[in-house]
């Protein structure tokens, strides 16, 4: 009994002190020019990110232990720019909803739900887009088709012109999963068609950042024979035609572990990932590891579980050779 209260009391302390990190300050300016965590990360599961055009404003996906249900919370930047402990966003918090993304103009966010369009039964993975009135969010409205499928749709992406890119698996992919793009058309989308083989392969493309202007997309490949493990960041930019050119492996980026999830922030100064990197030793045979050691190691960021970072977008760029 005695060790359990000890394990108990140690569970309740690392509890509180992921709380306590989740609460220090940060700030969205001075990114570093190597990827480091970012500091709303925890040591929970976290991924996606999205600020908004003002730069009031940041939501991302919180997902719990095999992604069984995930939410999006969202902080907010205070009067004296001191930004606010994460709540679960207004629209989200009874199914999985997860990848969030802004329109242009900040009055739309995008995002991927499970959610159903009646009852309460979970479905497939689809579009959902909800807009802000009068400073409210109102309800998230299904995108419906040609977008929406019987199979899942994934990580939107919007274009300043309303330009729609997003994930699926197809039968009309070039590969097993890829990035589609459905265009804005007379105030109607178009059929979606998956990028040409300068980005989609024949293996997995997903997790697709386009910037507004269309002119660079930045996304996940695996399989790829210059991936680094389990999923590498890769980018391509438009030529003077409007051609996609090859993609190229952001090798300055990229681990032995997943890393997608890409997000270049409204100002082009910061671009912000997710990885699954790990930093736990697999030996303790110079001094045996001790239990409060590793219950802070296990709850901490680099654990795994997911972790957003960020980097320079101007440092990326200079690496990146169109």
């Amino acid at each position: 009994m005695l060790l359990n209260r000890k394990l108990l009391s140690t569970f309740i302390l690392s509890f509180w002190s992921l709380t306590l990190i989740a609460q220090k300050p940060f700030a969205l300016t001075n990114p570093p020019m190597q990827a480091e965590v970012f500091g709303i990360s925890t040591g929970f599961s976290e991924r996606d990110f999205a600020i908004s055009p003002d730069g009031t404003e940041i939501f991302y996906t919180l997902q719990s232990p095999q992604g069984i249900f995930q939410t999006i919370v969202y902080c907010k930047k205070t009067a004296n720019g001191i930004w606010s402990k994460p709540e679960i966003a207004p629209f989200a918090g009874k199914f999985s909803d997860l990848e969030p993304a802004f329109s242009a103009d900040g009055n739309k966010l995008y995002f991927a739900s499970n959610r159903p369009i009646q009852g309460t039964t979970p479905k497939d993975f689809d579009l959902w887009v909800v807009s802000r009135e009068n400073g409210q969010w109102g309800e998230a409205q299904n995108l419906g088709s040609p977008i929406n499928t019987p199979e899942d749709e994934f990580y939107p992406a919007i274009a300043r012109n309303g330009n729609l890119y997003y994930t699926a698996a197809y039968k009309t992919a070039v590969g097993k999963e890829d990035i589609f793009v459905s265009k804005f058309e007379q105030g109607k989308y178009t059929e979606p068609i998956p990028l040409d083989t300068a980005v989609n392969s024949k293996t997995y493309e997903f997790n697709a950042f386009v910037s507004p202007d269309e002119d660079y997309i930045i996304f996940t490949s695996y399989g790829r024979k210059d991936d680094k493990g389990r999923g590498d960041l890769y980018m391509s930019v438009k030529d003077a035609t409007g051609k996609w050119l090859p993609a190229q492996n952001l090798s300055q980026l990229n681990s032995n572990r997943l890393d997608y999830c890409p997000y270049v922030s409204p100002d082009k100064k910061m671009l912000f990932f997710t990885s699954e990197r790990i930093n736990i030793q697999n030996t303790y045979t110079s001094s045996p590891a001790k239990i409060e050691d590793l219950y802070k190691i296990f709850t901490s960021p680099q654990n795994g579980t997911g972790d957003i970072y960020w980097v320079s977008f101007d440092k990326v760029m200079e690496g990146f050779k169109k």
